[in-house]
């Protein structure tokens, strides 16, 4: 009875990342449409897993460095910070359109195959 029991409460479990990860992509997705968003928000819109947004997005930073020097300019916002829920402190960060994470990826040139196809969908939105 109770590796029954176990079975299920996986399942359950299971299920409810599946749910969790289902509707935080929906989330990105809709506020990607509505204005500009960081660039892990534009990847994790794309549907991609944690994995791949991680790599993608630590690639996509640095080509968007690369970017901001060479005229693209994300909107500028300052965002507090915390270490180890002590001391905030004030952290640059840039918000793009999609328009401006789609420059930003045509610049983009992955290896992988599932980072190439986070590109296509990024390049495509």
């Amino acid at each position: 009875m109770a590796s029954a029991r176990t079975e299920l409460r996986n399942r359950v479990r299971a299920n409810r990342a599946v749910s969790r990860a289902r509707r935080a992509t929906a989330r990105a997705a809709r506020a990607v449409q509505t204005s500009a968003r960081s660039i892990t928000t534009h990847v994790i819109a794309t549907g991609a897993d944690a994995a791949t947004v991680k790599g993608v997005v630590k690639a996509l930073q640095g080509v968007a460095k690369t970017a901001r020097a060479n005229g693209l300019k994300g909107k500028r916002v300052r965002i507090r910070r915390t270490a180890q829920g002590f001391k905030r402190h004030a952290v640059t960060a840039y918000r793009y359109t999609r328009a401006q994470v789609a420059q930003i990826a045509a610049a983009y040139k992955p290896r992988k195959a599932e980072y190439k196809t986070v590109r296509a969908a990024l390049i495509a939105a």
